[in-house]
């Protein structure tokens, strides 16, 4: 006979095993234990179950469950939440709901822990309406929520677009005595922020600031993204000042948001001394944070500084991305240096780097505005992927050139490819026609427009 306190010992050892991800030694474990007389339990199997279902696979995680029932062990709801666990994990929100099932098939009660891991599933692969109806069966089954279950019932809510009845359901529940957390109204905000609510958002940021919590930085970020993302650029810089002033210090996406959104205001200076002020408080500069930066230089036309940005970011052992060479790209064609352009996306093709379409658009409407049209075909005629602004920058290009007829030619092509035509460039096609002589030309251009509206409707 082995005391009980082996048996936990020997499932401590299984389950340190399971954690290092070294499934098929704690399986040997458990043969050698059963060979000397250690007969395995539900919480042996659990942990099984629990280490397959994240390091392997749902179904082998299953398996786990006829090697029970032969040992004479029956699953319990530990079991069957590891399960939807699993489920949930990798986004199978079908085979959640068959594990739901099976359980209450056999006679085991879920628990809170058992809706709330379902209902988040459910939420993020995008079934709303299904996750409220089991919170509903929850409550008619007096199984008592907790806290966490009102935040995933709140959270999948706002994710899934539906922030103003997560607003009404939050007013509800407060009314029944529920004290939200402050990761509840970060929540609430980051929802109502996303559907454009800025005014509820707003809100909500004064009643934390009436009730016992206090506002973090995430719920400051959190709105000031909001009106940077809706052109309030004012009300963002005033709660970055808000954030401030209650003494916390930003991250540096926090920060790299501020810049940003100063240097569309066109007010450099101050993005340089936000820039200044986030080195002074030691915050590591990453990727994006460079971006913005090689950004506010490009934008001030200081292309030589722009470079060096990028200097420092190969020694700090980054390494750029698209973004980066679609920045430097555009802004040497709004300095004029159109060749420059050119030959350095030639140099990072040739380093491997896949020039990305807004790279491509800024080079091709820097030919085009400087007359180099030739080069602007050549290029067209390369590009594998086009998009309406592509085609935009042509069509003007050849329209201030004279090229007509071309230009018609192109805009054809684009309307049979289902690529939506900018109205400008449009009018100038259709008016050059007109204006050198080509009016029969213009006539079945527009034709050609009404059609292509008619087909998209």
């Amino acid at each position: 006979m082995t005391c009980r306190f082996s048996i936990r010992l020997w499932n401590i050892c299984i389950a340190s095993l399971c954690k290092a991800r070294l499934l098929k030694k704690a399986e040997a474990v458990i043969i050698d234990g059963i060979r000397i007389g250690y007969l395995p339990d539900v919480v042996t199997y659990n942990t099984l179950v629990a280490a397959y279902c994240r390091f392997v696979g749902v179904d082998e995680a299953y398996l786990v469950l006829s090697r029970m029932r032969e040992a004479g062990v029956k699953p319990d709801v530990i079991t069957y939440n590891s399960l939807i666990a699993g489920a949930a994990r990798h986004s199978l929100p079908s085979r959640s709901l068959d594990f739901f099932e099976e359980m209450l098939k056999i006679g085991i009660d879920p628990n809170v822990w058992s809706y709330n891991t379902l209902m988040h599933c459910l939420f993020k692969s995008g079934y709303p309406e299904v996750a409220y109806k089991f919170f509903l069966d929850m409550i008619s089954k007096n199984v008592h929520p907790s806290p966490f279950t009102y935040n995933t019932l709140l959270n999948g809510l706002c994710k899934s677009g539906h922030a103003r009845n997560a607003l009404k359901l939050l007013r509800s529940l407060e009314r029944r005595g529920f004290s939200a957390e402050i990761v509840t109204y970060n929540t609430i905000i980051d929802g109502l922020c996303k559907a454009g609510m800025y005014g509820a958002a707003k809100r909500i940021l004064t009643e934390i600031g009436e009730s016992s919590h206090s506002p973090n930085a995430i719920t400051y970020t959190t709105i000031m993204k909001c009106c940077f993302r809706s052109g309030k650029f004012k009300q963002g810089l005033e709660v970055f000042a808000a954030m401030m002033d209650k003494g916390y210090t930003s991250d540096v996406f926090g920060y790299c948001t501020i810049i940003s959104a100063l240097i569309k205001m066109g007010m450099i200076v101050e993005a340089h001394s936000c820039t200044d002020e986030m080195l002074k408080n030691g915050i590591g500069l990453d990727m994006a944070c460079y971006n913005t930066l090689i950004y506010m230089y490009c934008k001030e036309g200081k292309m030589s500084t722009a470079f060096q940005v990028l200097n420092e970011v190969v020694e700090a052992g980054l390494e750029s991305d698209e973004y980066t060479h679609s920045i430097l790209v555009d802004g040497l064609c709004k300095t004029g240096s159109v060749d420059g352009a050119y030959k350095y996306l030639e140099r990072m093709e040739a380093r491997g780097f896949n020039s990305n379409l807004v790279a491509y658009n800024s080079l091709l409407d820097g030919l085009c505005k400087v007359g180099k049209l030739d080069a602007a075909l050549e290029l067209f005629n390369k590009m594998q992927v086009k998009d309406s602004f592509t085609y935009a920058s042509l069509l003007h290009g050849l329209c201030k050139a004279g090229r007509f007829r071309l230009a018609s030619k192109h805009m054809r092509t684009c309307l049979r490819e289902g690529i939506s035509v900018l109205a400008s460039a449009q009018r100038a096609v259709v008016s050059g026609l007109r204006s050198s002589g080509l009016k029969r030309d213009a006539v079945k251009l527009r034709a050609a427009i009404r059609t292509a509206r008619i087909l998209r409707c």
